[in-house]
Order: C-alpha cells, then structure tokens, then sequence
C-alpha cells in the first residue's frame, strides 16, 4: 500500500524511527544531586486518589524508581494505598498530609502532583525551589499566568518539570505526528479536537459539615467510586490544606474529589479536564509553536440543574497568524462520533485527513472517496525495534521523566513544562472567551489580550489566600 505521496508503508515505518521527538538543544540540568545512568530516584507521590493511582502504580513500576512518600490531605486514602503498594513492591513508603513535609526531606529526588487544577502551580513552584525534579498533570496550570510562573521557577532553580501529556511519548501518536509534519496529507489548513465525553448531573448540597450520623455518598460526572461522607471520614480530611490558594469556602460535597473540575475556582470544565490531551495533540500536528491571534468560544450548561458552572456543551475556534484554523468541540451530553473517533483529533489537508483517538490510534483517508491510508494497526504489525523504543525509555511517559531526571538533560523530556504550558494555554483561553462571551485578541509575546483589560483580569486569579500565594517570578 502507498500513500496519496507514494511513500510505501515500510518506507514510512523506517521514516518513523528517527526524528520524532522535536526540539533544539537544550541545557543540561546541575540537580542537587548528579545520578548515573542506573541510579535509583527516590520520588514522592502529592495527590494519590483518582489519578493518583495511575502516578503509583506507573512508576512504582520503574525499576530504578522507590517510592519514598506518598502525600494528600485526605488522610482516609493512605490505608488502601500503602496496602497497593506493599501488594506490587514488596514496602510501604511514608506519608505526609501537608506537601511542605515533602519539599523539606532532602533524600527526595521528585515530585509528581496530580492534585486539583488549582494546586498544580503553587505545588510545582514550591518543589522547583525545594530544588525536586516535577511530573505535574494536566492541565499545566490554573490559568495561563500560573503557568508561565511554572516556566520561570523551573529554569530559575535549574530543574526538571514534565506535564503529564502521555501522548508525546505514546510511538503510535509520534508517528502519526511525523506523518502529518513529512507533507503526507499535503498542505495542513485546520485541525479539530474532540473531548465528546458523557457527564452526569452532580446535583445540588448545601454548604457546611454532615450532622452527626449522617452520610451521604457523592453524585459524580467522573470516573470512580466515591466515599460515603460522614463526619469521621472529614475529620481526617486537611480542608483548608485542599482549598489552598482559592478562597476560604464551606465544605461542600460538590466543591470536593472529582466534582471540583466542574467549578471556576478549582477546576477548569472539561475543556480544561479531558481536554488538554487533545490540544496537545492538535498543536503537534499542526506544528504550532506559537499562541492563536484570535479566539472565541461560545456554549452553556444544558439540561440539568445543578451546581457545576462550567460548560457541558463547548465550541471554541483558535485562528493563528498564516490563517490555519484549530476547532475544538465539548460535548457532555448524548453525541454521535466524527468519523470513529470521540475523544481524540482530527487533521485536514489538501491531500487527505487523519483521525486519530485518545489512545493514539489513527486512520488516514485520501481523496474524494476517502481511501485509506496508513495507519498505527500496520505500524504495530511491522513495528521495528526502534519504533517501539524511541523517545519513551521504559514505562511510557514516566519513564521518560525518570530517564530525563537520570540524565540531567532538559532535552529528553518529551513534554518539558514550556511545552506543557502552551498547550494547556489554549483551553484557558478558551475557557476566557466562552466566560466573557466574545472573541478575543490575543498577543501572545507578551501573553496578554490586546487593549481588553477584562479579558486580562481572567489571565490569573484574582486574589491568592496568604499563605498559599503563587508568587510572581517574572
């Protein structure tokens, strides 16, 4: 089979195995402390439930990494994850509700943080200046001027951060990515992202603490079980230690595991949630290193009532300088699919189009009638040794942090937190436009919306709760 180029598909294959990871050269890092090749890297775990997981059984796996504290302020979590841990691993790590603890305990290495949106910057700040090694979740940040905060304390302290976007380390999707930037579907003129992910009805609960016997297990939009609230199970929650750098609230059930993405002050909807994967992706294959000139983006929360204040129906357009166009669609609700594809990109060209899912698996289509193309099941069935090497190191996208912390090379981060960060940006500024319900300008040299004083109001938050203030290190 040849492609609309005449690039056979083993041709493509050999392609695919060298050059996939883009990038200049980059400094090398001076850590604390210099690790050879081999050296085991003692890493700390900030944010264990939901996520979490995925952090402890991902790199508990590496086997040059020891899991030396596992930290959240929701004390209820530790029993089952120490028990998880000594399950897999033969041992129990250490725990810490408070992540300052972390930062102080000279013997650790990194950090990874897949706590709410609204720790992300303070948290990773915080452990660049602790002089840790970071993996932070998406989204990068908060908000595009957390974000960039982020940038400055990791050069500033001469560290390593890494966003967790799996799929810059996921073979099948750097090939599909090479695919696209070699000319294969021609001239690249729009890209669509799409999150079309069903969310539930959180409902509505009043502020303040459950009365003594009282338990009520949480309504969810999200994946996973929730804990049955009682007044025991809180007292082993560090509430203010969660609100951090938000302002000093009630509890609420809904303000709390999970349902937080779906609140302003925490949270960033699932344009900011699920999404960021798929902007990632769409900005790497359309090979933009830069910020959209333009952007709007228009929606609502349809059909149910409850507490959520953030969209579960989305459209947002970015319009970069040459013109290119990138689309991407929120869908909460029932949706049919584009093409096969729900959660995940699609690429338009003068040649063809590529669809391609959450996981990285991808389709090419060509000409009027669509034919098909290469695709990733002919990659993994002809796959060399190389391809499935190259660029990730051992266990994915962990192991690529790991590998990069082990080097010292800020170059062998496949998603360095600059990178992390501006991919992240696009749902913020999404996110700004749907809130203020029209188009925006953006400058993006100086990270600011052109002569529109309320749009940069929303670049950062408003107000920072002592002591939990993300600092300014511009």
């Amino acid at each position: 089979m040849a492609t609309q180029k005449g690039v056979t598909r083993r041709e493509f294959l050999k392609r695919t195995t060298a050059g996939v990871v883009i990038g200049s050269a980059l400094p090398t890092i001076l850590p604390k402390r210099v690790f050879g090749a081999n050296d085991r890297v003692n890493i700390a775990m900030i944010g264990i439930r939901g996520q979490g997981g995925s952090h402890l059984r991902g790199f508990g796996k590496i086997p040059d990494v020891h899991i030396k504290t596992i930290c959240d302020v929701d004390e209820n979590l530790f029993p089952e994850r120490l028990k998880d841990i000594q399950e897999r691993f033969g041992y129990q790590p250490g725990t810490e509700h408070d992540m300052r603890r972390v930062f102080d305990d000279p013997d650790i290495d990194a950090v990874t943080f897949a706590t709410p949106n609204h720790w992300h910057a303070l948290g990773t700040i915080w452990a660049c200046q602790a002089k840790k090694h970071v993996y932070v979740e998406k989204p990068a940040s908060h908000s595009i001027w957390e974000g960039r905060q982020m940038v400055h304390a990791a050069r500033a302290n001469n560290v390593l951060v890494q966003v967790g976007f799996q799929n810059r380390s996921r073979r099948n999707t750097m090939a599909a990515m090479k695919f696209i930037h070699d000319g294969n579907l021609g001239e690249v003129f729009m890209g669509r992202g799409l999150c079309f992910k069903p969310r539930l009805d959180i409902g509505r609960y009043a502020d303040g603490p459950l009365e003594e016997g009282e338990s009520f297990s949480l309504r969810t939009n999200g994946s996973g079980s929730m804990p049955s609230y009682t007044r025991s199970y809180l007292d082993k929650v560090h509430y203010d230690l969660w609100m951090g750098p938000a302002r000093e609230r009630p509890f609420n059930r809904n303000r709390f595991h999970y349902n937080w993405h779906w609140n302003w002050e925490y949270g960033n909807g699932d344009t900011g949630n699920q999404g960021p994967h798929q902007f990632d992706v769409g900005r790497w294959g359309l090979n933009k290193h830069e910020y959209p000139i333009k952007v709007s983006s228009k929606g609502g929360y349809f059909v149910y009532d409850s507490a959520q204040n953030t969209p579960n129906t989305q459209i947002s357009v970015f319009e970069y300088a040459d013109g290119t166009i990138f689309e991407f669609g929120t869908r909460g609700l029932l949706t049919n699919a584009e093409g096969e594809v729900k959660i995940g990109n699609i690429f338009y060209g003068s040649e063809g189009w590529l669809e391609i899912d959450a996981g990285g698996n991808w389709k090419t289509f060509f000409g009027p009638k669509g034919k098909p193309g290469p695709n990733s099941e002919a990659i993994e069935e002809e796959a060399s040794d190389a391809l499935n090497t190259v660029g990730t190191g051992v266990g994915g996208h962990y192991g690529n942090f790991i590998h990069a912390v082990q080097s010292g090379k800020q170059e062998d981060l496949n998603c360095d937190i600059e990178v992390g960060h501006l991919s992240s940006a696009l749902a913020h500024l999404g996110n700004i436009s749907y809130r203020l319900g029209r188009e925006l300008t953006f400058d993006g040299r100086r990270e600011t919306f052109v002569g529109d004083e309320e749009a940069d109001g929303l670049l950062r938050r408003e107000a920072y709760r002592e002591p939990y203030v993300v600092p300014d290190l511009s």
